[in-house]
């Protein structure tokens, strides 16, 4: 079973005290958390510790099992006692025995939750901690018939820590993968953001039958046309603009509008409290050419528990997300564990 987080919570707070030599820290601080997994081979004749190769892993940041030997090969000797090792730093196929038989979900499990027993707490704390779920195909990194991986993820927005990932088998699994990734997470207080692929009623039921209550913010785009069919048809002309922000970057400027109506009747979608209308304009500084899109997104939130300038930052905060983990993502030793097969 993956540690539970608050086994990994004295391991945290023990690093933030303990003094490590620089540009050593992180292998250290990975190794003791790692070293709470149970190493299920036999000890006889077992020269490297679960952990020691896990590690190696985890901290060479390699794309390739021989890169991930050559840094465990390359360690100061002064360094390897402290990550388990001996005389002899793990082989290519040592790392690559232990990959395989290594169960990929109890190391995620335990690696996520070290990292949520490390993030700080926001500075003025929310009235409900906003996570995104997502999906993300890993550069260089392959299954045993040749196709890629693909990750369904759940990120923090206030920190941009990952809380858990699951493996779904194509983006068009991400379906099937929401509720099994959610279910590794206290949702108590907790709202999920998520893109237009997953507004699915299913997945509204799920969120609030959750044992906790949890609560949502769906993206709506014309992948659900009958939704958004009835959301267009709301009278938004006679909305007034609840939230309006303005942005530059990238050689542009953008404008982002909101607007924020109850549900009472007529909209199909489980659930649903509030409906609102994102509009964004862009303006490219160099040729002045002028774009427009519209969005809209269903929340479960009511009047009294969210503000239309709260969920014009939850939107941009799921935005933000999508693309750090589009951009950012790199394969990682859940990655290399289905690579290895």
């Amino acid at each position: 079973m993956p540690a539970p987080v608050s086994s990994l919570i004295p391991v945290a707070e023990a690093l933030t005290t303990r003094p490590l030599m620089a540009g050593h820290d992180v292998p250290v601080a990975v190794w003791e958390v790692l070293s709470t997994i149970t190493d299920e081979r036999d000890p006889r004749g077992r020269r490297h510790e679960l952990a020691t190769v896990l590690v190696a892993a985890v901290a060479a940041g390699s794309r390739s099992l021989a890169g991930i030997a050559g840094w465990a090969a390359d360690l100061p000797r002064w360094t390897r006692p402290r990550l388990g090792i001996g005389r002899r730093p793990p082989s290519l196929s040592t790392i690559r025995r232990v990959l395989l038989r290594v169960d990929a979900d109890v190391l995620d499990a335990v690696l996520h939750a070290w990292l949520a027993a490390l993030a700080p707490p926001p500075p003025v704390p929310a009235a409900f901690r906003a996570v995104a779920v997502d999906g993300k195909t890993c550069r260089g990194a392959k299954q045993s018939d040749g196709s890629r991986v693909h990750l369904f993820s759940i990120v923090e927005h206030a920190t941009g820590i990952p809380l858990g990932q699951v493996l779904a088998e194509t983006k068009g699994h991400e379906i099937a993968a929401f509720a099994t990734v959610l279910d590794r997470i206290d949702l108590s207080d907790v709202v999920v953001t998520a893109d237009a692929l997953h507004t699915q009623k299913a997945h509204a039921r799920y969120l609030h039958r959750h044992r906790h209550g949890g609560r949502y913010l769906f993206i709506v785009k014309r992948n659900q046309p009958t939704l958004h069919a009835q959301l267009t048809a709301l009278p938004w002309q006679h909305v007034p603009v609840a939230d309006h922000a303005e942005g530059k970057g990238h050689g542009r400027r953008e404008t982002r509008t909101l607007q924020l109506v109850s549900i009472k009747t007529g909209i199909g979608f489980p659930h649903a409290r509030l409906a609102a209308r994102i509009t964004r304009t862009r303006t490219h500084a160099a040729s002045g050419a002028t774009s427009r899109e519209t969005v809209y997104a269903v929340t479960n939130l009511d009047w009294q528990q969210t503000t239309a300038a709260r969920l014009a930052e939850l939107v941009r905060g799921h935005w933000a997300i999508e693309n750090r983990v589009h951009h950012v993502r790199s394969p990682g030793v859940s990655c290399l564990s289905h690579d290895v097969a």
